[in-house]
């Protein structure tokens, strides 16, 4: 299945030639004469992670004239990165079928086979996760609750979380909902439905922490069902997750940018875009102002993150006059710390991936067995690990002396084997402001993939839009998205084929209908709408 999700831009704009809620048609080049390529339109996309790079990849297939601006040293000279999705460790779970396809049509492959994972605690290994594919499918949830080890948890722990089903099923990813849901804390939600202590502290929690990187107090509660059903309850090998075999930026990100280029289209470095330009008759955007050098544009994809649009919005003239614009300056995002040691010794370490979360502390954490996952570690005689925290505001200042030790402190709580490690060299990553927060009441001040400006368009993993998709699937997704726009816009090319989210199972099916049924028998009693929702 197919689909394309359009909204309406808030101005009505008479050169839209189509105008439509979800459609697809075939990704195929358009040919055009020497004269027409000679005044082909301009296409700037700021950005240069999964959102601009997924933009750049169907409009340079269209004939358009299409240039990518890259901020540059955007987290300073040692940490020179194509784009901050570049950063950190990633997974790339099964539902994530456009990014698979666009792997395939690239033809690379830069992922490992689907490994099984782990979730630790203070007091040592809680969860185990398997590779849901290989067991026999069962209805959802049934097949995360009875092939999921859990070391410690008892059965009626489990069994507090059947309750957060129908939370999950009334949850549809309409405005609605992400109203209704978002005005609660994550905590707050999982309290309501009749979750134990011991479910939330050791398993929900610390997935919020590494999921949305921010503990359940401070998530919106509609983000966690959003994510929740996406990854884990909308089908059971939804959480069977693959890693790239080295950095994004080494294994994805070059070959697709040298695709790209084949394709005519141009990359310029070290682009700070300070400012645009309107055009005053037209109310379009003529040019994008990077410090003193000016750039045309027919139309413009900002596909970057929240404080890199805050930043642009407070020294903007342009932005600032516009009301989405300046509800984003209510947004917040979330500090990473990357920590990568090597070790003197080779350390057993069950599974390449794993999850935790700070002891006493609000951070989540991952740490990887790059030895098993990155190939250019696999015959080392020696063991590198990388641990990524979320969260990590009070990490962040600390010298590299102090956060080795910390780092240390939680691996050996978590694997003993690690006590008699010794660290022979460690790189430090600090990344401020550098992941969506999606706190309790955000839904309402993030942007949706139109703009009151005809020609300019948004992509990311924090823009509105119901595809159902989450992080980095979610970014390329409305990068694709976005292309589509800019199609319609200008009238010419065809539109990106974006495949859906896998259909919900048929029970869910059944309930969400009876769901829907039922509150719409609700809305037509008096007073439906009296009592505070």
């Amino acid at each position: 299945m197919l689909a394309c999700c359009w909204v309406t831009p808030s101005i009505p704009i008479s050169n839209y030639r189509r105008r439509f809620h979800c459609r697809a048609e075939e990704d195929q080049q358009t040919q055009y004469t020497p004269i027409e390529r000679q005044n082909k339109k301009k296409v700037l996309i700021v950005g240069s992670g999964w959102a601009g790079l997924g933009a750049a990849h169907h409009l340079s297939k269209q004939g358009l004239d299409v240039t990518v601006l890259e901020g540059g040293y955007e987290f300073g000279p040692k940490n020179k990165t194509f784009s901050p999705d570049d950063v950190g460790i990633r997974s790339f779970l099964y539902p994530y079928r456009n990014i698979f396809k666009l792997a395939e049509e690239l033809e690379i492959k830069p992922f490992t086979k689907w490994m099984s994972s782990a979730m630790y605690s203070e007091e040592g290994l809680e969860v185990k996760f398997p590779i849901f594919q290989d067991a026999p499918q069962l209805p959802t949830p049934l097949g995360p609750l009875l092939y999921t080890q859990f070391a410690r948890l008892q059965t009626v722990d489990l069994l507090t979380s059947l309750p957060l089903m129908a939370a999950i099923i009334d949850f549809d990813n309409t405005d609605t909902a992400w109203n209704k849901y978002d005005q609660i804390t994550a905590r707050e939600l999982l309290r309501q439905f009749g979750c134990s202590e011991r479910l939330y502290r050791c398993v929900f929690d610390p997935l919020l922490r590494v999921g949305l990187f921010a503990p359940g107090e401070q998530c919106s509660a509609a983000a966690t069902l959003g994510i929740l059903y996406y990854f884990g309850f909308g089908h059971q090998k939804n959480f069977d997750m693959a890693w790239c075999q080295g950095t994004v930026r080494d294994k994805i990100f070059e070959p697709w940018k040298d695709y790209l280029k084949l394709n005519g289209c141009k990359f310029l470095e070290g682009r700070k875009v300070t400012d645009l330009f309107i055009n005053e008759e037209t109310g379009i955007i003529s040019e994008v102002i990077c410090g003193k050098e000016s750039l045309k544009a027919d139309a413009v994809i900002l596909a970057v993150g929240i404080s890199t649009l805050q930043e642009l919005i407070e020294n903007s003239a342009v932005l600032c006059t516009r009301p989405e614009f300046l509800k984003v300056l209510n947004l917040e995002s979330i500090d990473l710390l990357t920590v990568k040691l090597q070790l003197d010794g080779k350390v057993k370490i069950p599974n390449a991936s794993n999850v935790s979360s700070r002891f006493n502390d609000s951070s989540g954490w991952t740490f990887f067995d790059l030895n098993s996952i990155h190939d250019e570690y696999e015959d080392d005689s020696v063991t590198t690990i990388e641990a990524d925290f979320y969260h990590a505001n009070d990490l962040m200042a600390l010298p590299d002396e102090i956060i080795v030790r910390e780092v240390m402190s939680c691996l050996t709580k978590c694997i003993k084997d690690f006590e008699n490690a010794e660290v022979i060299d460690k790189e430090i990553g600090r990344f401020p402001q550098y992941l969506t927060h999606f706190f309790p009441g955000s839904y309402k001040y993030m942007m949706r993939g139109s703009t009151s400006f005809p020609n300019l368009f948004m992509a990311g993993d924090w823009i509105i839009n119901r595809h159902g998709s989450w992080l980095q699937e979610k970014s390329y997704v409305t990068g694709l998205e976005a292309a589509n726009r800019v199609v319609d816009y200008l009238e010419l090319g065809s539109f990106a084929k974006i495949i859906a989210v896998e259909e919900d199972e048929p029970h869910i099916q059944m309930l969400r209908n009876l769901n829907r049924n039922a509150k719409e028998i609700k809305d037509q009693l008096p007073c439906s709408n009296f009592f505070l929702q």
